[in-house]
């Protein structure tokens, strides 16, 4: 009966989204409430479940996605993220383009989140197609698919990290386990994937971005750019390798966790980024804070998403609904990676938000971590993959896909369809390697 009252609760979420078009965080509280009272809860018991849900997913999440924020915002205004990418296409030349946008991708995702850094690279994809006389999508689809993989697999970005939050999962070795599973991902979605696409050849839609272009004085530097963008990476990763090497109670442990903690490392990033890509560029301290007032919009309704599926998750597990959930799957054959990426996989192609998806499925995939002794890092990342597979026209990025390379529905679901779902498909099977392994 429990499981029956859970598909009960994932087709409300459906109808309540895709037939009434409600917003996500409502959806979710309406689901959560439902969820509640179809399993008896006492009704002060399901607001109390629901308080504590959003409370618990969002106590440090709002810090870590607040200071990543502001890091990748003030990245933006000041100009850092075009001179990565120029330097790059600079360095690796005409003939190694694709590598140089990956490579650029890559970097600025780490800081930025996908809409903002997707907006913010297309003048320098559609200015490469232009001067170079390639296929639009020969230069876009490396781009996309390199923003795509830092968004579902890497920390700091939503998805993941409130996953690893509901999963307990350490946010340092998700961030490594997530890089090595990123890299290979990138190269078969976009430079491998982009050469099948030849066919495509669209021009550059005129009229559609007017961006703005940063002079060379107005730029910080190249490694002032590329190191303070990757400051809270390098701290998290030192503390996950750190944690894997030396032993419980070493004195050099201690300082790494602690600067390698997500919240610190966020927040030393933005501190340094005040100075290199504000203060120091000749922009007041006025000017740099209402880029850090700006860079909160940005994320607002996201973390109220994620605090529903918070609160969802919560209302499984006081309801019972996760023991009964762990019951069942004790002694099963499946693999619990391979679990949790077919929900948040048939999640995300229902609904089409790849955050709404990963957080409903990491709020019923939970239980099955305690049961079968998963690694939780792996589990954010099998989630994290199921939430990207297959954008379809119920996605907001599809849409932003085809109408900025000014593509036809199908050409849209040949191109950025299908490289989403190689980015899924090949991060499933990266785990289930990695799960023999450690």
């Amino acid at each position: 009966m429990p499981l029956i009252i859970v598909a009960i609760g994932v087709a409300l979420l459906l109808l309540l989204m895709i037939r009434f078009k409600l917003n996500g965080f409502i959806a979710l509280i309406l689901v959560a409430l439902a969820v509640g009272f179809m399993q008896g809860m006492p009704v002060n018991k399901v607001i109390g479940s629901i308080k504590a849900g959003v409370g618990g997913t969002l106590g440090s999440l709002a810090l870590i996605m607040g200071f990543g924020a502001m890091l990748g915002k003030m990245l933006a205004d000041c100009g850092g993220a075009q001179r990565i990418a120029t330097t790059l296409i600079e360095k690796f030349g005409r003939q190694h383009i694709q590598w140089a946008v990956v490579l650029t991708g890559f970097t600025v995702g780490f800081a930025l989140f996908y809409e903002v850094g997707f907006v913010l690279m297309l003048p320098l994809v559609f200015s490469i197609a232009a001067s170079a006389r390639i296929p639009l999508l020969y230069v876009g689809v490396p781009m996309a698919a390199a923003l795509s993989v830092t968004h579902g697999f890497l920390p700091p970005h939503p998805g993941p990290t409130a996953i690893a939050t509901i999963f307990q999962a350490d946010m340092g070795k998700t961030l490594l386990f997530g890089t090595i599973l990123a890299i290979p991902t990138v190269i078969l979605a976009g430079p491998v994937y982009s050469r099948f696409l030849k066919g495509i050849d669209k021009p550059v839609p005129e009229g559609l971005y007017n961006p703005k272009t940063f002079t060379e004085q107005e730029m910080p530097s190249f490694s002032v750019s590329v190191w303070t963008s990757l400051v809270p990476v390098v701290l998290m990763a030192i503390r996950a390798v750190a944690e894997m090497v030396l032993p419980t109670g070493h004195p050099v442990l201690a300082y790494a966790e602690f600067f390698g903690d997500p919240v610190i490392a966020t927040l030393i990033a933005v501190l340094i980024a005040i100075f290199t890509f504000g203060l120091n560029r000749g922009r007041s301290m006025d000017e740099v804070m209402g880029t850090i007032t700006d860079s909160i919009k940005i994320i607002a309704m996201m973390l109220l998403i994620i605090g529903g599926g918070g609160a969802f998750k919560q209302v499984l597990v006081d309801s019972g609904v996760e023991k009964y959930i762990a019951a069942l799957m004790e002694g099963s054959a499946v693999s619990p990676l391979l679990l949790a990426w077919s929900i948040a996989a048939i999640l995300r192609i229902a609904l089409g938000s790849a955050t709404v998806a990963a957080i409903t499925a990491g709020g019923i995939a939970a239980p099955l971590i305690a049961t079968t002794g998963v690694s939780p890092e792996l589990m954010v990342l099998a989630v994290g993959s199921g939430s990207v597979i297959f954008s379809h026209v119920n996605d907001p990025g599809f849409w932003l896909f085809k109408e900025y390379f000014n593509l036809t529905i199908m050409e849209t679901i040949k191109s950025w369809s299908a490289l989403e779902t190689i980015i899924s498909v090949c991060g499933l099977i990266g785990c289930l390697l990695l799960n023999i392994v450690i």
